[in-house]
């Protein structure tokens, strides 16, 4: 059952701080013609039974979707590879590539910090949770830099990593984005002894050779590598997150995706990281069915998350709840030919939402004209059509009344 308060948080809400883990939604919509009712589960593997999984199952919906940010600071050093240079030209072979790639590959734990349930002690104590995998794309002389899914790192108190050759470090949270599920560690620069360059995912084609390198089910199985294609590009998946509902843009691979694969490097015969891998359709019967975030769209978000430690996005102010998941009750006086919209279910007090007289339990059917069908569709529409300072026009239902309520849009982190 879905309840009223589910979505009950700011409607674009960016901090760890207020960033809650949720349960992934069970229910999945159509992967392909012959696929039904299959599960989507994020690829980290968890440690204890007593501790939320930090991955669950999330709905799929195979569309069409282009994820933007930017950044235009020349001093970064993260940009997608156009050339194809490729390493197994110098090595001889494709293992040479593998080992040489898989130096770059690290173990993330994610330690959460516990309860002590002794009589005899009142501190608390971290404890594994779960674990994942990272990429190291970048070295200075200070520090190394790695980039993973959020997921893997979400809610946590110390991150353990392990890199290769087995030694273990800590790591610190530069920056995190819950919608792309992507995060930027760091780690001492003495920890690592090479890294992986992006290539350009926009020139994959169905068809080409991928493999997967990663820690499945832990370091037990740490660096294996996995080899498949792609299966196809610009799928979308709907995915539930700490910050709301999400459609992430994925390249589809049926190259083995396991738990703890998440963060992992989908890479292509040149050595270059085209994909992080992220999540897989998890159920009997369905087999190689994975999902890695490309390249050309973590680039932007990880150059943001380097350059100011998070990624700034239009703001409204307000929490939402799909009509689906309101009850009837709440809905008795709403037009019967409006089926679809989001009804507000809590507003941040200093915020453009409310300044503009927006209330909870009013349902938004518009935005700008652009009809407006559940709240992942009017975060969509928020960030990838507008900008901050933009004016935006809502049709809003209040009590079965029509009216418009016009306001500017405010920027994401002014509210931290």
């Amino acid at each position: 059952m879905t309840d009223f308060n589910r979505y009950n948080t700011n409607l674009f809400e960016e901090t760890a701080k207020t960033a809650k883990p949720k349960k992934w939604r069970g229910v999945l919509a159509t992967v392909s013609a012959g696929i039904i009712g299959s599960m989507l589960t994020m690829a980290i593997i968890p440690y204890s039974d007593k501790i939320e999984n930090l991955y669950s199952t999330v709905e799929q919906k195979i569309t069409n979707q282009t994820e933007s940010g930017s950044s235009n600071n020349t001093d970064q050093v993260i940009a997608k590879q156009t050339s194809t240079t490729n390493l197994s030209d110098t090595s001889g072979s494709m293992a040479d590539m593998v080992e040489e790639a898989s130096k770059a590959i690290v173990s993330i734990v994610n330690k959460q910090t516990q309860g002590n349930y002794n009589t005899n002690a009142s501190s608390s104590e971290a404890a594994e949770s779960g674990s994942g995998t990272g990429v190291v794309f970048k070295i200075d002389d200070d520090s190394a830099y790695i980039v993973t899914n959020n997921h893997v790192i979400e809610n946590a108190a110390e991150l353990e990593i392990t890199v290769y050759g087995g030694e273990k470090t800590t790591a610190e949270v530069i920056g995190a984005d819950p919608l792309t599920d992507l995060a930027l560690l760091k780690i001492d620069a003495k920890y690592a002894t090479t890294k992986l360059d992006f290539g350009d995912s926009s020139i994959l084609r169905a068809g080409e050779s991928v493999l997967a390198i990663g820690n499945p089910l832990g370091l037990e199985f740490s660096n294996t590598v996995t080899q498949g294609i792609v299966s196809a590009v610009n799928r979308t998946v709907a995915v539930s997150t700490s910050a709301g509902e999400w459609d992430l843009n994925v390249i589809q691979t049926d190259a083995a995706i396991n738990p703890g694969n998440s963060g992992g490097a989908l890479i292509n015969t040149s050595g270059q990281v085209i994909g992080i891998n992220s999540l897989k359709i998890s159920e009997d019967g369905v087999e190689g069915l994975g999902f890695a975030i490309p390249s050309n769209d973590l680039i932007p978000i990880i150059n943001e998350i380097m350059e100011t430690g998070q990624v700034e996005r239009p703001y409204i102010g307000i929490g939402l709840a799909n009509l689906e998941e309101v009850p009837s009750m709440y809905l008795q006086n709403l037009p019967q030919n409006i089926e679809g919209g989001a009804m507000v279910t809590n507003i941040d007090s200093n915020s453009a939402a409310a300044q503009a007289g927006l209330k909870v339990q009013d349902i938004i059917t518009s935005i700008n004209d652009k009809t407006i069908t559940s709240s992942d569709n009017l975060r969509k529409y928020l960030y990838s059509e507008l900008g901050i300072g933009d004016q935006v026009s809502l049709d809003v239902y209040r009590g079965g009344e029509k009216i418009t309520i016009e306001l500017t849009l405010t920027s994401s982190n002014s509210k931290k």
